[in-house]
């Protein structure tokens, strides 16, 4: 029933344009190419820092990716975009945003949409993002601690499923996200199986800094969603609430792309040294120095107070305050004078010291 029920939430969840703004081909070099077929401009072929792509994912369809490459880049941006729009329409805002953050940027149709193959489905959405992720990792050496997943309004739903399974990301920004598909449609606090992007679970399992930006006036995924999310972070990152803005517009704002770069440098120049800092501090924890400068001055573990050696003027431990002279938890056996101490073989006959108390708990002979 379930299952059922999904299906049917999917098809009012996913509107792809019909007919696609572009199509794909290949050129007499082998190399694919992206050309319009509406009066929507598509990419260019003669553009060198466009790779087109066609990626084959675990349920069997061919989904296309746009990967630009900058050469300034130190971190790489994989882009889901929101409902209605394919890549396509996106690329203008794709060179706009690879040009200003200096990021390379990978975008991607999911299944059903622009020249991808296959039917847009939740599970679909899943498997094409993971698909995107290899082809990063395989065709561009691209590892997790130098990527940034964005995810826009129905693309938040892939892109927290992909960073809930990757615990070493730089980052994630969710454009206009939402809590979850149920969630859109009314205000309730509680969820059924057939709830799509149930995104108020897996923001939770997040473990690098969540950027949110949101509008005010977003009519169709109200404020709420973005807040709500904001709140549930594990990290999260200032957030950008827009006063004014709606669903489809917020590039249009100058505060959006500051306010994105300045999240991309920040994450730039965040090592794993600083992550690790901020993570010790967000859990109370003491800093790893602080943790080695305690643990140098310890000599030992064992939490035991004994009494000062009567012998020797040997200083106890200054962590359990442990006697550091032998001579005061070794006795010596009386008819040898050989250390035996019940631990100890050395004396011929140790016999002698088990069931003699004196050795251990009274005086000490010898």
């Amino acid at each position: 029933m379930g299952c059922v029920l999904s299906q049917l939430a999917a098809k009012f969840a996913f509107f792809p344009p019909s007919p696609p703004t572009y199509q794909v081909k290949k050129g007499d070099n082998g190399k694919l190419t992206a050309v319009s077929s509406s009066s929507v401009p598509a990419p260019v072929a003669d553009d060198p820092s466009l790779d087109v792509l066609l990626i084959d994912t675990k349920y069997g369809n061919k989904i296309v990716g746009f990967y630009l490459k900058n050469p300034y880049a130190r971190l790489t941006v994989l882009y889901s975009h929101g409902n209605a729009a394919d890549l396509g329409q996106l690329y203008d805002l794709f060179v706009q945003l690879k040009v200003n953050l200096r990021v390379n940027l990978m975008g991607y149709d999911y299944s059903g949409y622009g020249a991808s193959t296959g039917k847009p489905s939740e599970s679909n959405t899943y498997a094409d993002i993971e698909a995107v992720y290899q082809c990063l990792q395989t065709e561009y050496g691209i590892s997790q601690e130098d990527l940034i997943l964005y995810g826009q309004s129905v693309g938040s739903g892939p892109t927290l499923h992909l960073a809930a399974k990757l615990p070493r990301l730089r980052g994630v920004v969710l454009h206009s996200g939402i809590l979850s598909g149920l969630r859109v449609l009314c205000h309730v606090k509680f969820s059924f199986c057939f709830d799509i992007y149930q995104n108020f679970k897996k923001i939770k399992k997040v473990k690098c800094p969540v950027l949110v930006i949101h509008g005010t006036e977003d009519d169709v995924v109200n404020w709420l969603h973005g807040n709500g999310l904001w709140k549930m972070a594990r990290e999260p990152y200032e957030p950008l609430w827009i006063k004014g803005g709606g669903h489809c517009n917020l590039e249009l704002y100058p505060d959006y792309i500051r306010h994105l770069c300045k999240f991309v440098n920040e994450m730039e120049n965040t090592t794993t040294a600083i992550r690790l800092k901020r993570i010790r501090q967000s859990l109370g924890l003491p800093s790893r120095s602080n943790t080695n400068s305690d643990t140098s001055e310890k000599c030992c573990k064992i939490k035991l107070c004994q009494p000062k050696c009567p012998r020797c003027p040997k200083p106890r431990c200054k962590c359990c305050r442990w006697p550091k002279c032998f001579c005061c938890w070794k006795p010596k056996c009386p008819k040898c004078r050989l250390s035996c101490s019940c631990c100890c073989f050395k004396c011929p006959e140790w016999r002698c010291c088990v069931g003699n108390q004196k050795g251990l708990n009274g005086k000490q002979e010898g």
